[in-house]
């Protein structure tokens, strides 16, 4: 993966994150909603959309894929400090880096939104999200959080 191709990557997964936080849903529909060929174009217009506010990407994607508003607010509660959307965003950036086969990072991508550990690294109640990247990709690969 090129340089470019990360910071796309970790723009994609940032807005995923944001977006995610923002309509309180599970990232993994946020993933479906935009489907394979949406996370493309979002990929393919990261370049341009990084000069923009996530707020006014965020809008544009809500509105254009019909995202309502879900029940998963993992932030109003919590009693700890919260890892920003960009934190989270590398961290899963790193993981489809480390986890996808060469030309499948999208479908890595899709993957991991969708999988179990999503949701256990939005639970900022715990401390998943500050676990070392390779236990949450061996966790991930495994299928459920290792001991």
């Amino acid at each position: 993966m090129t340089e470019k191709e990360k910071n796309d990557f970790f723009y994609v997964c940032s807005l995923i994150e944001y977006i995610g936080r923002r309509t309180n849903n599970r990232r993994g529909v946020i993933v479906s909603a935009l489907g394979k060929e949406g996370i493309e174009k979002q990929l393919y217009d990261a370049e341009v959309n990084h000069c923009l506010s996530f707020e006014q990407v965020s809008d544009e994607i809500i509105n254009w894929y019909h995202i309502s508003n879900g029940d998963f607010d993992t932030i109003s509660e919590c009693k700890y400090t919260i890892p920003s959307f960009m934190d989270i965003g590398k961290l899963y950036s790193i993981m489809i880096e480390d986890c996808a086969e060469p030309g499948k990072e999208v479908e890595e991508l899709m993957k991991i939104f969708s999988s179990f550990i999503s949701d256990k690294i939005s639970d900022f109640q715990t401390d998943i999200y500050y676990q070392n990247p390779s236990y949450l990709e061996c966790s991930y690969q495994e299928g459920h959080l290792l001991d």
